[in-house]
Protein backbone atom coordinates (compact mmCIF):
# COMPACT_ATOMS: atom_id res chain seq x y z
CA UNK A 1 0.00 0.00 0.00
CA UNK A 2 1.26 3.46 -0.89
CA UNK A 3 0.60 6.36 1.51
CA UNK A 4 0.71 9.96 0.43
CA UNK A 5 0.84 12.99 2.67
CA UNK A 6 -2.14 15.28 2.11
CA UNK A 7 -1.35 18.95 1.63
CA UNK A 8 -3.97 21.69 1.54
CA UNK A 9 -2.99 24.72 -0.57
CA UNK A 10 -4.05 27.98 1.11
CA UNK A 11 -7.37 26.63 2.37
CA UNK A 12 -7.67 24.73 5.63
CA UNK A 13 -9.59 21.49 6.19
CA UNK A 14 -12.53 21.04 8.52
CA UNK A 15 -11.10 19.17 11.51
CA UNK A 16 -14.40 18.67 13.32
CA UNK A 17 -17.84 20.02 14.09
CA UNK A 18 -20.47 19.79 16.77
CA UNK A 19 -23.57 21.50 18.03
CA UNK A 20 -23.16 25.12 16.95
CA UNK A 21 -19.47 25.08 15.95
CA UNK A 22 -16.89 24.05 13.35
CA UNK A 23 -13.16 23.47 13.92
CA UNK A 24 -11.28 24.54 10.80
CA UNK A 25 -7.51 24.30 10.66
CA UNK A 26 -7.47 23.81 14.43
CA UNK A 27 -9.46 26.98 15.20
CA UNK A 28 -13.03 26.85 16.55
CA UNK A 29 -15.68 28.98 14.80
CA UNK A 30 -19.18 29.32 16.25
CA UNK A 31 -22.24 29.59 14.03
CA UNK A 32 -22.42 29.48 10.25
CA UNK A 33 -19.11 29.88 8.38
CA UNK A 34 -17.71 30.16 4.89
CA UNK A 35 -14.22 28.82 4.24
CA UNK A 36 -11.89 28.43 1.32
CA UNK A 37 -8.60 29.76 -0.03
CA UNK A 38 -9.37 33.26 1.36
CA UNK A 39 -9.68 31.89 4.88
CA UNK A 40 -12.62 31.35 7.20
CA UNK A 41 -15.20 33.91 8.24
CA UNK A 42 -18.69 34.13 9.69
CA UNK A 43 -21.53 33.62 7.23
CA UNK A 44 -24.93 35.26 7.64
CA UNK A 45 -26.76 32.26 6.20
CA UNK A 46 -28.85 32.01 3.06
CA UNK A 47 -29.50 35.76 2.90
CA UNK A 48 -25.78 36.62 2.89
CA UNK A 49 -25.16 36.51 -0.86
CA UNK A 50 -22.22 38.93 -0.77
CA UNK A 51 -19.96 36.62 1.26
CA UNK A 52 -20.47 33.87 -1.30
CA UNK A 53 -20.29 36.03 -4.43
CA UNK A 54 -16.87 37.28 -3.31
CA UNK A 55 -15.61 33.75 -4.07
CA UNK A 56 -16.92 33.60 -7.65
CA UNK A 57 -13.61 34.22 -9.44
CA UNK A 58 -11.68 31.80 -7.22
CA UNK A 59 -13.78 28.64 -7.18
CA UNK A 60 -15.58 26.25 -9.46
CA UNK A 61 -17.88 24.64 -6.89
CA UNK A 62 -19.42 25.86 -3.64
CA UNK A 63 -20.60 23.25 -1.17
CA UNK A 64 -23.45 24.43 1.00
CA UNK A 65 -24.10 22.53 4.21
CA UNK A 66 -27.74 22.89 5.26
CA UNK A 67 -27.35 21.86 8.91
CA UNK A 68 -28.19 18.47 10.37
CA UNK A 69 -30.68 17.61 7.62
CA UNK A 70 -30.59 17.99 3.85
CA UNK A 71 -32.72 20.94 2.72
CA UNK A 72 -33.22 22.98 -0.43
CA UNK A 73 -31.54 26.35 -0.49
CA UNK A 74 -33.69 29.33 -1.52
CA UNK A 75 -34.17 29.51 -5.29
CA UNK A 76 -32.95 33.11 -5.43
CA UNK A 77 -29.65 32.15 -3.76
CA UNK A 78 -29.07 29.30 -6.20
CA UNK A 79 -29.86 31.56 -9.16
CA UNK A 80 -27.49 34.31 -7.96
CA UNK A 81 -24.63 31.84 -7.44
CA UNK A 82 -25.12 30.00 -10.72
CA UNK A 83 -25.39 33.29 -12.62
CA UNK A 84 -22.00 34.21 -11.13
CA UNK A 85 -20.59 31.01 -12.66
CA UNK A 86 -20.35 28.86 -9.53
CA UNK A 87 -21.44 25.27 -9.35
CA UNK A 88 -23.57 24.74 -6.24
CA UNK A 89 -23.89 21.46 -4.37
CA UNK A 90 -26.13 21.21 -1.30
CA UNK A 91 -26.04 18.47 1.32
CA UNK A 92 -26.25 18.22 5.07
CA UNK A 93 -23.36 19.91 6.88
CA UNK A 94 -21.50 16.73 7.95
CA UNK A 95 -21.48 15.43 4.35
CA UNK A 96 -20.50 18.87 3.03
CA UNK A 97 -17.51 19.00 5.40
CA UNK A 98 -16.32 15.53 4.38
CA UNK A 99 -16.72 16.23 0.67
CA UNK A 100 -14.96 19.58 1.00
CA UNK A 101 -11.99 17.94 2.74
CA UNK A 102 -11.62 15.23 0.10
CA UNK A 103 -11.77 17.63 -2.84
CA UNK A 104 -9.56 20.16 -1.05
CA UNK A 105 -6.89 17.47 -0.67
CA UNK A 106 -7.06 16.96 -4.44
CA UNK A 107 -6.28 20.64 -5.01
CA UNK A 108 -9.71 21.52 -6.40
CA UNK A 109 -11.01 25.11 -6.58
CA UNK A 110 -13.76 24.85 -3.99
CA UNK A 111 -15.26 26.59 -0.98
CA UNK A 112 -17.63 25.61 1.79
CA UNK A 113 -20.52 27.50 3.35
CA UNK A 114 -22.09 25.62 6.25
CA UNK A 115 -24.85 26.04 8.77
CA UNK A 116 -24.16 24.41 12.15
CA UNK A 117 -25.70 21.09 13.13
Amino acid sequence: MRLNEVTYSDALPVDGYGEGFFRIGGEVHHGAVVTGARGTSAWGGYGDHAALLALADEIDVLFIGTGAEVAHIPADLRQVLETAGMGVETMNSPAACRTYNVLLSEGRRIALAVLPV
